[in-house]
């Protein structure tokens, strides 16, 4: 098994509300683009689907292409992801989407 770490970078952020509840809360979709640097090297796009609480804290899940090397294999793959933002800081967790993996990375499974 091979464990690859690294960083990110947001290169863009556009987050568009789509419904909003009497309560509090809404519903948005954001693209986002980033750079990552480290075990992943390379570019990704992502759209995702949030659900902001009335706290400010927030559940969110998505598809993420990233193209770019994996050491030196290099092509592309899809991520599926999702994660939480506690009003500060969000984690996410994401798993390659079987089949989507291309180039030197075809077959590429994990998350």
């Amino acid at each position: 098994m091979t464990i690859a770490s690294g960083t990110f970078e947001l290169a863009s952020w556009n987050e568009q509300t789509y419904e909003e509840f009497a309560a509090g809360g809404k519903l948005t979709r954001a693209e986002v683009s980033q750079t990552f640097e480290g075990g992943i090297t390379g570019d990704g796009t992502v759209q995702w689907l949030m659900v902001y609480r009335p706290d400010g804290t927030a559940r969110f899940v998505g598809l993420q292409r990233v193209e770019g090397a994996i050491g030196d294999l290099h092509g592309s793959f899809v991520f599926e992801t999702f994660g939480d933002f506690d009003g500060q800081l969000a984690t996410w967790r994401a798993k390659v989407v079987p089949g989507t993996a291309s180039g030197d990375l075809e077959g590429l499974t994990g998350e």
